[in-house]
């Protein structure tokens, strides 16, 4: 009876200790499962990002926050279909050629006509431009930026659709001898204005506050009425809510309209577009392409752009000679050119604190009530050698390295966007 009494307790001691182990083995089989599960998610997710697929733009250096940025996989098109659309990207469909790859013109399957970005391969700044514009297009809306339909990503390539915009870019026609004529005043104000309000809801109106940073002629598309769109965004820049400006080591955009505390220095904020649009204002009046512009007016002195000319006329009364003789003829309208070359110095003013926001700016075109006030000297104002008095920076002595460096860059005439410049 004694021996029973042990042999049931050292059953009962087995059954507790094959209880335990199938329990502890259980729980780390479960463990070891969910951190296999893990690492394998993990590693498709990194192997996606290699890949290119969309991710928070904080993750691209030189962003700001990218919070509120939400999954835009909704938006993602099948190759197959974007080859079909494009007539498998035949050369008849092709509308441009960019800096970061090629421009042709699609039909989806439901009728709608679109512009798909075929992003170069294998090109490290094109695949930022990707994720910017998928991630930051995405989620603007305004009758005035290009509306992004969609993207595709396959193997290594990158598309971004967009809707299709009739009349290409403003550049076709500004700076063709045989297109401009169809660009009246009345053209190029509603151009002006529709820009600035672009402007006005990327910087104030959005959910997102975004720098362009590389706002041109070129990347301002017009519609069937001749409305411009902002498009191009992928050098822009997210700011936080209640970020102003920010110190960056990249410099993106196209020499003749950076801004010189932008340019020199990596200053960064909403002012470098207010600069930018300065910049093609004076371009719309005068029909002239601002590094160009010495060039095309045969002007034999070397200290001689569009920015510095329109400053030395405005100076000395002679501002109406900055408007393009097509439009002189319409002399109902040259007051209000004028304002709007007063509008322009005063978006280029090298003083950040003196130009104005582009919510001022829309204020002051659409009322010619308004007392505008008096422009100071342009950033990258280049004096006549000829002048009496060379004064950079408010250096009267001469004409100092710095300037001279400013020069070399805003004499080219390559409008090519440039990217990863180290400010001095």
């Amino acid at each position: 009876m004694i021996f029973a009494d042990i042999d049931q307790g050292n059953n009962n001691n087995n059954n507790r200790t094959r209880t335990i182990i199938i329990v502890v083995a259980s729980v780390t089989t479960f463990v070891t499962l969910v951190i296999v599960s893990f690492f394998i998610i993990l590693r498709k997710k990194n192997k996606g990002d290699s890949l290119g697929k969309p991710r928070t733009y904080v993750e691209d250096a030189d962003s700001g926050s990218g919070d509120g940025i939400s999954s835009v996989e909704s938006l993602q098109y099948d190759f197959d279909t974007v080859t079909a659309a494009t007539d498998n990207f035949s050369d008849v469909n092709k509308l441009g050629q960019g800096g970061f790859g090629a421009v042709y013109k699609g039909r989806l399957l439901n009728g709608q006509e679109i512009a798909v970005k075929r992003l170069a391969r294998g090109s490290y700044q094109g695949d930022i431009e990707f994720r910017n514009e998928v991630l930051l297009v995405a989620k603007l809306q305004h009758r005035n930026l290009v509306r992004l339909i969609g993207f595709c990503l396959e193997g290594t390539e990158r598309l971004l659709i967009y809707e299709f915009v009739p009349n290409s870019s403003l550049n076709k026609f500004l700076f063709d001898p045989n297109r401009r004529d169809q660009m009246d005043w009345a053209k190029r104000s509603k151009i002006i204005g529709g820009v600035a309000r672009g402007l006005v809801y990327l910087h104030e109106d959005s959910q997102l506050r975004i720098i362009h940073r590389d706002l041109k002629a070129s990347n301002v598309l017009l519609d069937g009425e001749m409305n411009p769109k902002i498009a191009d965004f992928g050098m822009a820049r997210l700011f936080a809510v209640d970020e102003t400006q920010a110190i960056t080591s990249k410099i993106a955009g196209t020499r003749g309209y950076m801004a010189p505390e932008y340019m020199m220095y990596g200053q960064l904020s909403v002012k470098l577009d207010v600069f930018n649009f300065g910049v093609l204002v004076l371009e719309i009046l005068s029909g002239h392409q601002n590094n160009s512009f010495r060039a095309e007016q045969n002007i034999e002195d070397d200290h001689t752009n569009l920015i510095s000319y329109a400053w030395r006329s405005w100076r000395e009364g002679t501002a109406s000679d900055l408007i393009d003789p097509m439009l002189r003829a319409n002399s109902s309208s040259t007051s209000e050119m004028m304002r709007y070359i007063h509008i322009g110095l005063l978006c280029v003013q090298e003083n950040v604190a003196r130009r104005p926001t582009m919510g001022s700016v829309v204020v002051m075109l659409s009322s010619s009530s308004i007392t505008l006030s008096v422009p100071s000297e342009p950033g990258f104002f280049l004096p006549s050698i000829n002048s009496e008095v060379l004064r950079v920076n408010g250096d009267s002595s001469g004409v100092n390295e710095s300037t001279q460096s400013v020069n070399e860059l805003t004499q080219s005439v390559n409008e090519a966007s440039i990217t990863e410049l180290e400010p001095h």
